[in-house]
C-alpha cells in the first residue's frame, strides 16, 4: 500500500474538509501504508550517508546499491543516490534516478519533484549546466547569503518557481512575500512547489483578513488528488490551525 496521510479526530474517525470546519476537538495526523524496510537495508543507508558526509561518494553509492537490493521498493536509497550523482557532476544519472523515485513515490518524496524538474530544465537549456547542483547546495548557505543568491536567481531566471518560493520565506513584509509567491505561481512550478506556494499564500491571506479565501485554497489543496503528499499534509495542518484558532 502506498503511503498516505490521514486526518483523524479523537475517536479515530477520518476527517474531510467539511468535518474539519465543524470540528472543535483535537485532531491528529497519521501516515499509513509504505513498505516495511529490512533493518540491514536501513543500516546500509545510514552507512552510505556517513560516507557521503565524509566525501566518499563512490563508497556511498556502493552501499546504497546494497540497500536498494534488500529493499527494492524503498525510495530512500535511490533518492540518496540521485543526490550523490548530482554532487559528482553527473546530472544525467541524477535525473534518471530522480525519475525512478518519482515512479516509486508518485505523490512526492522530499525534494524529488523539484529536483527532477530542475534537471529537466537544465537539460533542455532553460537553465545553465550545473544549475541544479549549485541550487541544491545553496540550502547550506546562511540566510543573508541565501537571500542574496535567490534574488540573483529570480532576476536571471524569473520562471524558476522554487527560487521564488524559497525567497518568499526569507522576506519580512507580507506584501513582498505575496508578490514573490505570485511570481512563483506564474513560473510553471512543479507539483510540490505549487502546493507549498499555495499553502504560503493562504497563510498570508489569512493573516491579512482574507480567512475564507485562505480556507478555500487550503481545502481544495488538501482534497485534490493532484496534490503531493507534502502539500496535502501542509494544507491540512494549516487548515486545522485556521479553523481551530
Amino acid at each position: 500500500m502506498p503511503e498516505r496521510i490521514v486526518f483523524r479526530d479523537a475517536s479515530g474517525r477520518v476527517l474531510t474538509e467539511r468535518d474539519l470546519k465543524g470540528s472543535g476537538g483535537p485532531v491528529r495526523w497519521e501516515i499509513i501504508g509504505g513498505e516495511t524496510v529490512p533493518p540491514e537495508a536501513a543500516r546500509l543507508r545510514a552507512r552510505a550517508r556517513d560516507a557521503g558526509a565524509n566525501g566518499d561518494y563512490f563508497r556511498a553509492l556502493d552501499l546504497l546499491d546494497e540497500a536498494q537490493a534488500l529493499a527494492p521498493a524503498w525510495p530512500y536509497p535511490v533518492y540518496d543516490a540521485a543526490y550523490t550523482y548530482l554532487l559528482l557532476d553527473e546530472p544525467a544519472m541524477a535525473e534518471e534516478l530522480y525519475a525512478r523515485v518519482d515512479q516509486m513515490a508518485p505523490r512526492g518524496f522530499f525534494a524529488c519533484k523539484p529536483s527532477l524538474d530542475t534537471l529537466r530544465r537544465e537539460r533542455e537549456g532553460e537553465l545553465f549546466p550545473g544549475f541544479a547542483k549549485a541550487y541544491a547546495m545553496a540550502q547550506w548557505l546562511d540566510p543573508p547569503s541565501q537571500r542574496s543568491l535567490l534574488e540573483s536567481v529570480t532576476g536571471k531566471f524569473p520562471g524558476f518557481a522554487p527560487a521564488w518560493k524559497d525567497l518568499a520565506a526569507l522576506l519580512d513584509d507580507d506584501a513582498d512575500r505575496l508578490r514573490a509567491i505570485e511570481r512563483g505561481l506564474a513560473g510553471r512550478p512543479d507539483p510540490q512547489t505549487l502546493g507549498l506556494l499555495l499553502v504560503n499564500k493562504a497563510l498570508i491571506l489569512a493573516n491579512n483578513g482574507s480567512r475564507d479565501e485562505a480556507i478555500s485554497i487550503l481545502g481544495t489543496l488538501a482534497l485534490s488528488p493532484d496534490s503531493t503528499l507534502a502539500a496535502e499534509h501542509h494544507a491540512k495542518a494549516t487548515l486545522a490551525i485556521l479553523i481551530f484558532s
